[in-house]
């Protein structure tokens, strides 16, 4: 039974109400003697009582928040590719077999407005794999529906990188926040350009949170999200990888990583949206030593110290928070204050809103349009177009 199914949640509460219920109308009443071996059950049945309590509010908090998305993702034992969504078979369009460094493995289409008898678009699952960084991660990929659309065929398309919190389950941004169809509604009501969306955890050497860092000696995902990414999808879709073309977004660690990285790598993304995330890195059980002992690369990693002591990056960038419910409310209006030309800064602060995913869907319609508006198209027509490629399966 899959960690986040809803009859696993169901079983585990009810084996924590009926240990309650039986051991307050059978077991206490007999282990009432003044007796060790009574004392001793009666402490049993307690942490019992409190174990089963425990894993019954874990499970449903992990499928409200959609922290770990199996067994395997949660004991760090999970090394393969999440299972395909389903399969459109009859979908042999423009730019859905892929070469370079994206591998399909199913693709669906995403619901619009009815009434208009037209889809969203399309959802690629894909697993996105990195020459520098020797890397590969699962990510879900939105295509707009004018990708497909004859008069776009030789258009590249600006594209934005959707992060997850840690440790984040990429599914969580089409299942809770609904962003590829958050996404379709803008672009049909003229909101945004259209703009592909690559959608995909933090995570990328799970259980580790790295904090998207180029750990000394360990995994480089900085250099996978800076690098290998832009250029393996733009082998495989019809992308640029200029910075003007790519923005990036995330919610908490998602949040840091997507602020972080623009910040220290201009040239691969020109804007940034954090909803709640935060300005310094965590040192933790999860993260390890992330800076291999080095107080620059420490510093280099914080950004408030990066507004104080280094040039200011031009970007843009935009920043969310809460005046109640918000653990970071103070140190982003911090943040605003200290950014200087060229680098620019909006924010987005609601009256009241808690660490989750229903402010972040009350922030993301508006949040998403402003960071498309932020990019450029590529210029130019892409060299060949992906679906004139070889496909490396035959």
């Amino acid at each position: 039974m899959g960690l986040t199914a809803t009859k696993l949640e169901l079983l585990m509460c009810l084996l924590a109400v009926a240990g309650l219920v039986t051991s307050v109308w059978w077991i206490w009443p007999r282990l009432s003697a003044p007796t060790w071996p009574a004392i001793l059950g009666r402490a049993g049945v307690l942490l019992g009582n409190q174990v089963l309590t425990f894993f019954a509010i874990a499970l449903a908090v992990n499928n409200y928040f959609g922290f770990y998305g199996s067994w395997g993702d949660l004991l760090g034992t999970d090394t393969g590719v999440a299972a395909p969504i389903v399969t459109d078979q009859g979908d042999a369009g423009q730019g859905v077999r892929p070469v370079g460094g994206v591998e399909v493995m199913g693709s669906s289409r995403v619901p619009m407005i009815p009434e208009k008898g037209h889809s969203g678009g399309k959802i690629q699952q894909v697993v996105i794999s990195g020459a520098a960084s020797g890397l590969s991660a699962p990510a879900y990929v939105y295509l707009p529906p004018q990708y497909f659309e004859k008069k776009y065929s030789h258009t590249r398309f600006p594209a934005i990188v959707a992060l997850t919190g840690y440790p984040g389950d990429a599914r969580n941004l089409i299942t809770r926040m609904n962003m590829p169809t958050v996404a379709a509604k803008a672009i049909d009501q003229h909101e945004m350009p259209p703009t592909i969306l690559v959608l995909m955890r933090p995570t990328i050497v799970p259980p580790r949170d790295t904090e998207c860092m180029d750990v000394p000696r360990g995994p480089q995902v900085e250099t996978y999200f800076t690098k290998d990414l832009r250029e393996s999808m733009a082998s495989a879709f019809r992308v640029g990888t200029d910075a003007a073309s790519w923005g990036i977004l995330g919610g908490s660690t998602g949040g840091y990583c997507a602020l972080k990285m623009s910040m220290r790598h201009p040239e691969a993304f020109s804007a940034a949206v954090s909803l709640s995330g935060y300005f310094k890195a965590p040192i933790d059980a999860t993260t390890g030593d992330l800076f291999g002992g080095s107080q620059k690369l420490q510093d280099e990693n914080d950004l408030m110290w990066r507004l104080a002591n280094l040039p200011h990056p031009p970007i843009s960038v935009l920043v969310t928070s809460s005046k109640k419910g918000e653990s970071n409310y103070r140190t982003t209006l911090d943040f605003l204050a200290a950014v200087k030309a060229p680098m620019q800064a909006s924010s987005l602060i609601l009256p009241s809103g808690g660490h989750n995913f229903n402010t972040w869907n009350r922030e993301l319609p508006q949040a998403l349009p402003w960071l498309a508006d932020q990019l450029h198209e590529p210029a130019g027509p892409p060299a060949a177009s992906p679906s004139d490629r070889p496909s490396p399966r035959s």
